[in-house]
């Protein structure tokens, strides 16, 4: 049947996932850091996931489609609810859990201060420069910001002998691509590392990345590191 349907300009999307949180049917869902219309027949046609969208990858069209199932939308949330999985409605992300770190006894004894590794100023995306003395012969780190705090050895793993680079897809306005193909297309870097955590939005950051390695035109070595909630590295 001809009918309305969203379409999501894979192009536009910076990641953050904030139409698969609005999607209440579970039609969009996140792949390889990017919005995609998984189930036609879950598109209910309203819209919900427009106003979330921050970059406009969303709109409307009218074209072959399979009828939007109701019966099957509910179904499919009812057996993702029984399995205790996340049902839409709200970010994976940003979901509460209370974590509990089995070296952090109740009484932690005093320890020796940590320094920090951090070689440059700012750190932001938005707000680095493109062209820095910093840059030249770099290994470049680009993290989401929550990795610094959820993995504890983030300064002499991931920090140390790096230039660091960091952003939140989710909560920042725009695509971080076009930024990081600039640093990189016109500085000497030497080697990228992409950190991230194992929620769905944050597949923004390495999406981006991504993108921005592929279009500098540069072959340097890179490599990318999940983060779990609980600080652990997944890969």
């Amino acid at each position: 049947m001809i009918r309305k349907i969203i379409k999501i300009d894979e192009s536009k999307c910076n990641g953050c996932g904030a139409c698969a949180a609005a999607c209440h049917e579970g039609a969009i869902g996140m792949v390889d850091g990017v919005a995609k219309l998984l189930r036609e027949d879950y598109c209910d046609g309203l819209g919900d996931c427009l106003p979330a969208c921050p970059t406009g990858a969303i709109t409307f069209e009218e074209r072959e489609a399979p009828a939007y199932d109701h019966e099957a939308v509910m179904a499919a949330q009812a057996a993702k609810k029984a399995a205790g999985g996340h049902v839409s409605g709200g970010c994976p992300g940003s979901m509460a859990k209370t974590l509990c770190p089995s070296s952090a006894p109740a009484q932690a004894a005093p320890t020796a201060s940590m320094e920090s590794q951090l070689m440059q100023w700012p750190v932001q995306i938005k707000l680095v420069p493109v062209n820095a003395p910093y840059f030249d012969g770099a290994n470049l780190l680009v993290a989401a910001d929550c990795t610094a705090f959820a993995y504890g050895n983030f300064h002499n793993e991931f920090i140390r002998n790096r230039i660091t680079l960091i952003g939140c897809p989710k909560l920042d306005e725009g695509d971080y691509a076009e930024k990081l193909t600039a640093i990189i297309a016109n500085n000497n870097i030497k080697s990228l590392t992409i950190v991230r955590m194992e929620v769905p939005c944050c597949g923004g950051i390495e999406n981006a990345a991504k993108r921005a390695l592929q279009a500098s035109g540069k072959f340097i070595p890179w490599q990318v590191v999940t983060i779990s909630t609980d600080g652990q590295i997944l890969e």
